[in-house]
């Protein structure tokens, strides 16, 4: 239905969006995460038309997106922001009515019945001669979903419409979300990571203008592939530190990890098993080979702690490596610090490197 194909878009020196490509089937639900500033709201008002693309085209249904405002443009896609957008002078229905009779040229009576449908879709038509101002914020961006609906669009773009919202809104809003799916195909931008799990068919992930993972909310969230994803879903806050050889500074590297360990509340003892277990893995891996990049992290979602070392280009493996012969002692406090040891490989720009990661037991 929509396949977006290398679109750019900058305002003024800073480009927002960088060769971003994706597709949207029909009944499909996208949910766009990311941290902030990444994209993610430009990408959907592109869809939406409300800016214009660098280079790069967006076809809906094979033809290309007329631009807004010109007759029959982008009646096909609808769009609900947080705000609401609700003309607080007119009732919900008449809220409803409005686009209808104007832009689809539907008479009043036609107009009527279908507010009254779409109303009756988002659970609301009892509420229908109540004015904005009577209704919970959940129910106004309820009514401002139907009032996208009433426009017959294929697709309805959603930019971070539960942000505002308390937990039973989003509760409410979630509901009539999971009812759409089945009407019009849905792409949501969303910081609540729960509402995409339980929402998406697909999950795209977007750092820096890129799209750097899409999968579904199973693979994005519990199995990413790429470490930007894995930072991001976990909420990971790290501590990094470079080591470019043998002779690297043992007590800067502790005095780092003490700090980060104090911004997040974590305890003496998790503080000082950390500082142990990170001079008895520089003890067993090779610091001659170039520099290892070291981080502590901390993951805010699971509360855990991990130690990992991106390894330099060009070593294959070192815990599986048959040469790998590390100190004994060294070993056996490592395994008494650690519940799990793993080696994985990623694609860096310089070529396959390891990466090391030693999970700390609670």
């Amino acid at each position: 239905m929509i396949e977006i194909s290398h679109i750019n878009k900058s305002f003024g020196d800073r480009q927002v969006l960088k060769d971003v490509s994706l597709t949207v089937a029909p009944h499909e639900a996208v949910c766009v995460i990311g941290p902030m500033g990444c994209g993610k709201s430009t990408l959907i008002r592109c869809i939406a038309g409300l800016e214009k693309l660098d280079s790069g085209q967006i076809l809906l249904d094979g033809a290309p997106c007329k631009p807004l405002g010109k007759q029959g443009g982008r009646q096909k896609v609808g769009m609900v922001f947080q705000s609401y957008n609700l003309f607080p002078h007119l009732t919900v229905l008449h809220n409803l009515m409005l686009a209808p009779q104007h832009v689809l040229h539907l008479t009043e009576k036609e107009a009527e019945a279908e507010a009254v449908r779409q109303l009756e879709l988002v659970g609301l038509a009892e509420k229908m001669h109540m004015f904005p101002r009577e209704l919970s914020s959940g129910q106004r961006q309820r009514v401002a979903m139907a009032r996208c609906l009433v426009m017959k669009p294929q697709v309805l773009l959603l930019d971070e419409i539960t942000s505002a919202l308390d937990p039973l809104a989003t509760s409410e809003v979630k509901e009539v979300l999971r009812k759409l799916k089945q009407e019009v195909a849905l792409v949501l931008v969303t910081h609540d990571m729960a509402l995409a799990s339980d929402i998406a068919d697909r999950v795209v992930f977007m750092t820096d203008g890129h799209i750097v993972e899409v999968g579904t909310s199973d693979e994005v969230f519990n199995h990413p592939r790429q470490e930007a994803t894995r930072v991001f879903v976990n909420r990971i806050r790290d501590f990094h530190y470079a080591v470019r050889s043998r002779r690297y500074d043992l007590y800067e590297l502790h005095a780092g990890m003490a700090h980060f360990c104090e911004r997040n509340n974590l305890s003496h003892e998790q503080k000082f098993r950390v500082q142990l277990l990170s001079e008895e893995v520089l003890q067993v891996v090779p610091l001659d080979k170039g520099t290892i990049d070291l981080a502590l992290r901390y993951s805010e979602k699971e509360k855990t702690l991990s130690l990992e070392l991106l390894m330099p280009a060009g070593i294959t493996s070192v815990l599986h490596d048959k040469e790998f012969a590390p100190d004994e002692l060294s070993m056996a406090i490592i395994e008494g610090l650690c519940d799990h040891m793993n080696e994985t490989v990623e694609d860096c720009p310089e070529g396959p490197r390891v990466r090391l990661c030693f999970g700390l037991k609670e």
